[in-house]
């Protein structure tokens, strides 16, 4: 170290993380240091108007006056593979090989966006975490457990979240597109609209935004957003209600399927801009009753607990997260 360097009147600064969380509507973006979130650096914008990723983040880069990187995170709502992602509701291509420049070398990960969440939960403070459905005999140190985070806002998707020594084994999903369970006989009438519709029944066309105005239509024949939906419902709406409660009956045997799939003994986390709004009304509509309507398996579907996440940035906490622990 030079003498000059040892004189500085102000401490050295390492370059910052950088954390985004790309969906099909929004863009978040923060630095991080060490993995954790640098306060006052978050920014949310629409990605409408767009032509990609680049631009935006060279821009965010400029404002916030980043000169160096020590690693770059990218959530994206679509399946990762080759160190590419394809953005499911949004058409864009991200490649990590072509956002390196803007790294000077520094690593680029690509995660999709269910598993930034998963990395997430261990950094969630608990005045963001609502519980929906306590579990019968509840897990006394979820975070050692193998658990379950559910996306619902755009899309769908979900991901298992592995207890490791350092960090999470959170392995990617699709599961949006998986076949809707249908139990009822409003559900399977439901279901077959769908498939008249879209040539097949999948849980994300019931289970996401759109999905909840296409229960919303076919019940009532009222073409409205899901924005509107949820404002009925908050105002106690009786359509608005039978709409939610089939959402939240439809969304109950899904998290039922996914819960014998992986055992989540630490818990179920919903996140998400449709998961956050409906979140208060899921108790009474119904949620509970459906997750543990599972004939001989009833009983040990009482064990899994269910909690909002409350949180829209809990995706760049991941990201943080999974940069820290895979350096």
């Amino acid at each position: 170290m030079t003498e000059s360097r040892r004189l500085h009147p102000y401490p050295y600064t390492p370059p910052p993380q950088i954390a985004v969380d790309l969906g099909g509507t929004h863009c978040r973006i923060a630095l991080a240091d060490h993995g954790v979130l640098r306060p006052g650096s978050i920014r949310r914008l629409k990605v409408a108007g767009h032509a990609g990723l680049k631009p935006i983040l060279a821009e965010y880069m400029q404002a916030q006056a980043v000169v160096g990187c020590a690693g770059l995170c990218i959530a994206a709502a679509g399946p990762v593979q080759a160190d590419s992602v394809r953005m499911t509701n949004l058409g864009w291509v991200i490649e990590a090989g072509a956002l390196a420049e803007l790294t000077d070398g520094a690593p680029v990960r690509l995660l999709n966006d269910l598993q930034a969440q998963g990395h997430a939960l261990d950094g969630i403070l608990p005045g963001h975490l609502r519980p929906l459905v306590m579990a019968a005999q509840p897990a006394r140190h979820p975070a050692r457990e193998t658990r379950l985070v559910v996306g619902i806002g755009t899309g769908f998707n979900a991901a298992v979240v592995h207890p490791l020594a350092r960090g999470a084994l959170v392995p990617p999903a699709e599961a949006g597109h998986m076949h809707l369970p249908a139990q009822e006989r409003d559900e399977r009438a439901f279901s077959r609209a769908l498939a008249a519709r879209h040539g097949l029944a999948t849980v994300e066309e019931a289970l996401s935004g759109r999905g909840l105005e296409a229960i919303h239509a076919w019940l009532t024949g009222q073409a409205l957003d899901a924005a509107a939906i949820t404002t009925d419902l908050d105002a106690g709406q009786p359509e608005a209600r039978a709409s939610g409660a089939l959402f939240a009956r439809l969304l109950g045997r899904v998290l039922a399927d996914l819960a014998l799939a992986h055992l989540p003994w630490g818990g179920i986390y919903l996140v998400g801009g449709v998961a956050r709004a409906m979140g208060a009304h899921l108790p009474g509509l119904g949620l509970a009753g459906a997750l543990c309507q599972m004939g001989r398996q009833s009983a040990l579907m009482e064990r899994f607990s269910v909690h909002l996440v409350d949180d829209d940035y809990a995706a760049l906490t991941g990201c943080a997260r999974f940069l820290e622990h895979s350096a």
